[in-house]
């Protein structure tokens, strides 16, 4: 297997002093709320260990040491349970960018969740989740996972992300640990690149890990904001499906 790109996990340790510092992690946006999962409240976090070129949230994901500001878990909880009140929403996330760069944070994060009636969605692309941090998910009832697959094959993975592609492994990896541990989880994927062949192949993937993961499979559109657009247009990439923004 080809080797070519960065390797990600060396990525997130060049990144993780920018955007965690003890208990604390840095959030460029908190409390917005969507319809998304039927309605939730979103704190924005930056930093990541992927350049996915089709990445709506790029700014803050490239300048982590130059955008907003670090907060305590206690900060977050609030002001997302105020957020998710005042809609009369129950559910929570962390979002923007990969929230288990800042693993000790996202846990007390999850400790204030657990038991207040919130339900918290985590969204990550997984490379992260380790059989270690799976085990530490367990304990919390109120989590949900949702690992993000950057495309369908690990020569997507590397097209779409400019990372090595051995790396993908760690994403099918993650749902392995999860389940594994008995954590709430489901996989997406951005399927705007991919065949239908290579979808199917996906899912043979996915029912090795378990029977139920191909249906529970979420595909992801791509949205095209103009930005978006004009990334991909220089990198040569072309969509088979999207969205206008």
């Amino acid at each position: 297997m080809q080797s070519e790109g960065y390797d990600p996990l060396e990525l997130a340790e060049h990144i993780r002093p920018s955007v965690a510092r003890g208990l604390e992690r840095k959030y460029y946006r908190l409390g917005r709320t969507g319809m998304w999962y039927g309605g939730i409240a979103t704190a924005d976090c930056l930093g990541c260990s992927l350049k996915c070129v089709f990445c709506w949230s790029d700014k803050p994901r490239d300048n982590p040491e130059k955008m907003g500001h670090f907060y305590a878990p206690e900060e977050v909880y609030e002001r997302l349970a105020s957020s998710a009140r005042r809609r009369g929403f129950s559910q929570m996330r962390v979002s923007g960018n990969e929230p288990t760069l800042a693993t000790e944070h996202l846990i007390t994060l999850l400790e204030l969740v657990e038991g207040s009636g919130f339900r918290f969605i985590l969204e990550t692309n997984g490379l992260h989740v380790d059989e270690g941090f799976a085990k530490s998910l367990s304990t919390f009832d109120c989590l949900h996972v949702r690992v993000s697959l950057k495309g369908t094959t690990a020569d997507e993975f590397h097209t779409l992300t400019g990372a090595r592609r051995e790396a993908f492994g760690l994403q099918l990896d993650a749902l392995s640990n999860l389940i594994s541990n008995g954590v709430s989880c489901h996989p997406a994927v951005m399927s705007s690149f991919s065949s239908g062949e290579n979808l199917l192949r996906l899912e043979e993937k996915l029912r090795e890990i378990h029977r139920g993961l191909p249906k529970a499979l979420e595909e992801e559109t791509l949205i095209l904001y103009p930005h978006v657009a004009k990334r991909l247009k220089k990198a040569g990439i072309k969509p088979l499906r999207g969205a206008e923004a």
